[in-house]
């Protein structure tokens, strides 16, 4: 199995309800994202895909979430935008633009700062 990571970053604010402590206020974070896709071939050109693809498609839904309060993110409403729950996110949504497609993401790593991250798989 092949595997290609990229990281991007994008800032935004949240607030997460229910957990005690200073989390429950608005605050924000310079979130950043990584994202593995992954494939049993290559293609024709011996790339998985090819970086700037994979960059512009991560980018693009980043774009979504940049300078926004997660809390007010439709796809979000209703679940506390942890880390865990804006990795998910990010999972799902790329995972659509790959149906049907030789490449699948294979995991989503939010970073929320240096020492803290979270995964969905």
């Amino acid at each position: 199995m092949y595997e290609v990571t990229i990281k991007k970053m994008f800032s935004a604010a949240h607030r997460l309800d229910n957990i005690g402590g200073s989390c429950e206020k608005l605050h924000g974070h310079n979130f950043l994202v990584e994202v593995s896709v992954a494939s049993d071939s290559l293609d024709a050109e011996g790339l998985l895909i090819d970086f700037r693809h994979l960059k512009g498609r991560v980018a693009a839904l980043l774009e979504t979430l940049d300078h926004k309060c997660l809390n007010e993110i439709p796809a979000l409403r209703g679940l506390n935008p942890s880390a865990e729950n804006v990795a998910k996110f990010i999972y799902d949504a790329l995972s659509e633009t790959f149906k049907g497609d030789r490449v699948s993401v294979s995991k989503v790593t939010v970073w929320e700062s240096e020492d803290a991250k979270a995964t969905y798989s």
